[in-house]
Parts: C-alpha cells; sequence; structure tokens
C-alpha cells in the first residue's frame, strides 16, 4: 500500500524574486583582497584533532582533506585493495537564497571531494536540518531541498541509502537557515599509494579544470559565496546553475587521472583540490599551505573571479600541464593553466600577495580567535 501523504501549508518568501535579484555582484570591490581573504582562512583541525579518526590503521587520507580516504581491510578480513571514500557536505548559505538548487549544488561537491581522492561515487545519505515545518515558509525550504535531492541524485544515478530529519531547530525565536548535510560514499578499485592530496609542487603548474566563467552574466556570480555572506554580510542575490553534463565530466576526469596515483604512484598530478567555499582564492591558499610552498597566479581578473564559488571547478597541480590539457580536452572539459608553483609567497598579480607565515597564522587561529582563545 502506498505510504499516507500529509499536505502541510507551504509558501515561498513573500519577496522571494526580490531577494534574487537584490545580488552582491554590484558590491564595490574590496579595497585589500589580501585582507579579505585572510578573513576567510579557517583550520578546522581544532574540531577534528579531538577526535580518533583511525580505523584499525586504515585510514589513508584523513580530516582535513577533501575526502576520507580508507582501505577496506580489518580483523579477519581477506587482503584487499580496494578502498572507500567518505564525505559530507553543508551549505546554508546557498540553501537560504535557493534551497533546491543549494541541496544540488551540495551533492554536487561531494561528488567533487571524492574525485580529488580518485573514488566513483555510489551512494547518498543526508541529514535534512531545518527550521519549524509549521511555518509556511520552512515547509516549502524543506519541500524545495528534498526536491532538489532528488534532482541531483536522478542526474548523477546516485540511490538515497539512509537519511533522517532535524525539524524545529531555531536560535533566539529565529528559524535556522535551511541546512541539508549531505554524506556521498565513494569506491577505489586500486588503493595501493596514497592520493596526491591538497598541494603541490614547487615548479608544478595550477591548472583550473572547469569553465573559467559562468554560462550567463555574471560571469564570476558572488550569489551566497563566503565573501558576500561573511566579508559583506551580503545574503541576497541568485546561485550560479549546475550543468549535470559538464559536471559529471569533469569529475570523472579527476577522478582517473588521481586513480592513476593510487594504483602506480606516479601518474600526471601533484595534488587536487576542489573549488567551493571562498573560491579560488581560498583553494589556491589551502593548497600552499598544505605543501608548504607558494604559487604566483597571472590571470585573474577580478575579486569577483578571486572569491566566486562557481560550480564545477577542481584545481590539480602538475609538472606536465600539456598532459593535462590534452586529458581534459578529450574529455571535453576545459582546461587553463593559471600559475606556478613555487617561493615564499601567494601571490595574485594587481589583486594580493600574501607570505605563507601570514596565511598559516590566519588559518590556524581562526577558531582559537573566535572563542577568545587567542588575542
Amino acid at each position: 500500500t502506498e505510504a499516507p501523504l500529509l499536505e502541510r501549508p507551504l509558501a515561498p518568501p513573500a519577496d522571494l524574486a526580490a531577494r534574487r535579484l537584490d545580488g552582491p555582484d554590484s558590491l564595490a570591490a574590496p579595497r585589500d583582497c589580501g585582507a579579505d581573504l585572510l578573513g576567510l582562512l579557517c583550520d578546522p583541525s581544532w574540531v577534528y584533532r579531538q577526535y580518533d579518526h583511525q580505523l584499525f590503521l586504515n585510514t589513508v587520507e584523513g580530516p582535513g582533506g577533501d575526502a576520507a580516504l580508507l582501505r577496506l581491510g580489518g580483523p579477519g578480513l581477506p587482503e584487499s585493495n580496494r578502498g572507500i571514500a567518505v564525505t559530507t557536505d553543508a551549505n546554508p548559505r546557498w540553501c537560504a537564497i535557493d534551497p533546491r538548487l543549494g541541496t544540488v549544488l551540495t551533492v554536487a561537491e561531494g561528488l567533487a571531494n571524492l574525485a580529488c581522492v580518485g573514488a566513483r561515487s555510489a551512494a547518498v545519505v543526508n541529514c535534512l536540518n531545518f527550521g519549524n515545518p509549521e511555518h509556511p515558509v520552512v515547509m516549502w525550504q524543506l519541500s524545495q531541498s528534498i526536491d532538489g535531492l532528488s534532482d541531483a541524485c536522478r542526474a548523477f544515478g546516485l540511490p538515497v541509502i539512509g537519511g533522517n530529519v532535524s525539524l524545529y531547530n531555531e536560535s533566539a525565536g529565529v528559524d535556522i537557515d535551511p541546512t541539508p548535510v549531505i554524506g556521498v560514499l565513494g569506491l577505489v578499485e586500486t588503493l595501493a599509494h596514497r592520493p596526491p592530496g591538497i598541494g603541490w609542487a614547487s615548479g608544478a603548474s595550477v591548472v583550473l579544470l572547469g569553465a573559467r566563467q559562468a554560462a550567463a552574466a555574471p560571469a564570476h556570480p558572488l550569489g551566497g559565496s563566503r565573501w558576500a555572506v561573511e566579508v559583506r554580510d551580503h545574503r541576497r542575490g541568485a546561485l550560479a546553475t549546475l550543468d549535470f553534463s559538464a559536471h559529471a565530466a569533469l569529475v570523472e576526469l579527476v577522478r582517473g587521472l588521481v586513480a592513476e596515483t593510487l594504483a602506480t604512484g606516479g601518474g600526471l598530478l601533484c595534488g587536487a583540490h576542489d573549488v567551493s567555499g571562498g573560491g579560488l582564492g581560498v583553494a589556491l591558499a589551502e593548497m600552499a599551505l598544505r605543501s608548504a610552498v607558494g604559487c604566483r597566479v597571472d590571470s585573474i581578473v577580478s575579486h569577483a573571479e578571486l572569491f566566486s564559488e562557481l560550480p564545477s571547478r577542481i584545481l590539480v597541480a602538475s609538472v606536465v600541464p600539456d598532459d593535462v590539457i590534452e586529458r581534459a580536452r578529450t574529455a571535453g572539459v576545459e582546461a587553463t593553466v593559471l600559475g606556478v608553483a613555487g617561493g615564499d609567497d601567494l601571490v595574485v598579480d594587481g589583486l594580493l600577495r600574501l607570505g605563507l607565515a601570514e596565511l598559516s597564522a590566519a588559518f590556524t587561529g581562526a577558531i582559537p580567535r573566535a572563542l577568545g582563545e587567542v588575542g
């Protein structure tokens, strides 16, 4: 028999159209992109170092990377070269603007995270965190988010194998922003070596895989971005749409490139990192910090391009960039060399110059400063 259905009242915000037209893309450029970037850096290890993340010493890639990667092994189990990868993602900034598209983009980010450790996505779990569903706007958010989860899972061929909800969440009597947490499980067939990881080697070229700009104006959308919300306190606008086919092609390209390293210890890449919260600026800074090697970038034209969270983009590093670009061309994925790794500074010509020590202080001190543990 069919499950019973309960039709709760739901309605979008009355000013939804006006909100989506009031985007942050016309905000004045920052006087100091470097200062804005430093304010967006945050080391999550303050949280995860308090917990044991080893499982029978099978953890290959632990917290702090794009996804966790584990060998399939344990007492009494047969020998295996296979592995599993897991990632969880949530983005209330995106979902507050557009809960349906925001959920789609959150699923897409999970696939990109798994690709960066060489895993093929296999299944999804979720925890849907929302406010009071007796409020019609919250019920609309929940309905829209579920529809977005369905859109993404159907497009990418992923089953939802588990999930739960957490409702009636409020802070000071105000409903929380819609916060669907999406977990994605991936599989690795041959896990004989570590993935390239977040970083690069001195002398390597830094290549952006994926489109440089959106298909429709604005070219570098800032709606829902960390820069707009956290730096400028601008929470309106619209999100960039996702091209499902283009995203699938990008994910498969990167997964294949990283899988070569997992299987042989070689391959074309010496680093890979998806572009998500904080845009290219944060992704570049995190790669520089993880490798303790700077980089000079000469092809980012504006603060909007630096901080846009346009989906379907992954940074890779390689000492044979022409080979990477050829593989991308064959896969139908746009590829652009942004710069070259080396030195002790992160330099984006015309926008910022930050030393590794300055980046590190901002990165590691963000949570302790917020908690008042340091001055």
